[in-house]
């Protein structure tokens, strides 16, 4: 027996719902969940369309405040770009958002994460410490201008 229309948009608004609560999602994300709960189609634009004029989704909002939690997290623009576009924002949302990072706070950071990990690496060979701490450097996403310069940096500073 289908489930009647009513039910149907009041379970699409109920998961959408429970789904906010937990944590922040895009607008993509929310889709496939919809999607995965055999929601019709045509149901999840009209809730997906509903949420968005109450300003319960805002996939530019989530792009800043994910921006700001992965950079405390000592991870690279870059890479944060990247995770944004798998978790569907749109790239002029990411551009806007992680253009407001100068390069020059790219530099800090790493040199910050660069002088904090060298301090474990003091009693390893230098060609051995540089060679882990811009790998370490690198896998959080930093481009190795970057890296060289921090990993100059930390070797000064320790």
């Amino acid at each position: 027996m289908p489930i009647s229309e009513k039910k149907n948009e009041k379970r699409a608004k109920n998961i959408l719902l429970h789904q906010l609560t937990r944590t922040a999602k895009t607008e993509h994300q929310l889709r496939e969940v919809l999607v995965k709960r055999e929601i019709p189609p045509d149901l999840i634009d009209w809730a997906i369309a509903d949420f968005l004029r109450a300003g319960l989704i805002d996939d530019a909002a989530y792009a800043r405040g994910f921006l700001a939690a992965r950079l405390a997290r000592g991870k690279a623009v870059k890479l944060i770009a990247r995770e944004l576009r798998q978790k569907g924002v749109a790239n002029t949302i990411i551009e806007e958002v992680c253009g407001a990072v100068s390069q020059q706070e790219q530099q800090e950071l790493a040199n910050q994460l660069a002088t904090r990990r060298i301090q474990r690496m003091l009693s390893l060979a230098p060609d051995v410490r540089y060679r882990r701490l811009s790998g370490f450097l690198m896998r959080r996403g930093f481009p190795s201008a970057v890296v060289t310069a921090a990993v100059r940096w930390a070797e000064k500073q320790g």
